[in-house]
């Protein structure tokens, strides 16, 4: 977990500052649709279609929304024909980065990610390739606003949770990936309600990013793939220091 906090911080402060939610519920359509393509329309046999469903209810897609890419997704409103293709590559510096797409046009995607990782300084590299540098973990965020510390980890724990930890006003909670639902539900049933909830991949070691220049390279890159319709997340193993980011 060494560094995580840092990384989740840089992520969570540039997804407060450019996120739309148009884009967000777009993205979560598509985990949707992958979801219900795999495993059935039923969130109460289905996992992974549970935990899309907590994302989007963390990040306020109203039910309706859900309700109707579930729908859409079951062939009840029509077909989608989405694919999940994961890209492996480094950033400048030697910066490892995985990119989780959905597409309906994976030649597209495909040269799309290339062309970014080549105009930012990065190379793409083969599966495989940095994938084996990170854990997959379940995350869930609760804002600490008047709760006490101690309440909240008991709470979390009981719940299930891997770990706990406390950093600018939020409590960020790690379970297992198979556990995060369940955990989830546990935690609103103390009175704790979620404004984050992912299955996400952090770096088991990170790479502390010293250049200015590499630096910025580093976040033009991240920040290109952010912006990609076709990108749903993209995970790096950076660390930079707060000195250095001023002067990015």
């Amino acid at each position: 977990m060494s560094g995580h906090s840092k990384w989740a911080n840089i992520k969570h402060k540039k997804g407060k500052a450019d996120a739309e939610r148009g884009k967000i519920f777009t993205k979560i359509g598509r985990e949707i649709a992958i979801a219900v393509r795999d495993g059935g329309s039923d969130p109460a046999i289905n996992g992974k279609l549970r935990d899309v469903i907590a994302k989007a209810k963390a990040s306020n897609m109203p039910n309706e929304n859900i309700k109707r890419s579930i729908a859409k997704a079951a062939g009840e409103l029509g077909n989608v024909n989405y694919e999940e293709i994961q890209y492996e590559g480094y950033a400048p510096g030697g910066v490892a980065v995985i990119v989780s797409t959905v597409t309906d046009n994976r030649n597209r995607t495909a040269s799309e990610i290339r062309y970014l990782f080549s105009r930012n300084g990065g190379n793409l590299g083969e599966t495989g390739c940095v994938a084996w540098m990170f854990d997959r973990i379940g995350r869930i965020v609760i804002p600490m606003e008047g709760k006490e510390e101690d309440d909240v980890m008991m709470a979390a724990l009981d719940a299930g949770a891997e770990d706990v930890s406390f950093e600018d006003g939020n409590c960020e909670v790690v379970t297992l990936p198979e556990n995060l639902e369940d955990v989830r539900q546990a935690l609103m049933a103390a009175g704790l309600e979620p404004t984050e909830v992912e299955v996400t991949r952090v770096p088991k070691n990170t790479v502390a990013v010293e250049d200015v220049d590499q630096a910025r390279q580093v976040l033009k890159l991240y920040d290109a793939l952010d912006e990609y319709d076709d990108v749903q997340n993209a995970y790096s193993n950076f660390e930079i220091s707060d000195e250095i980011l001023e002067q990015v």
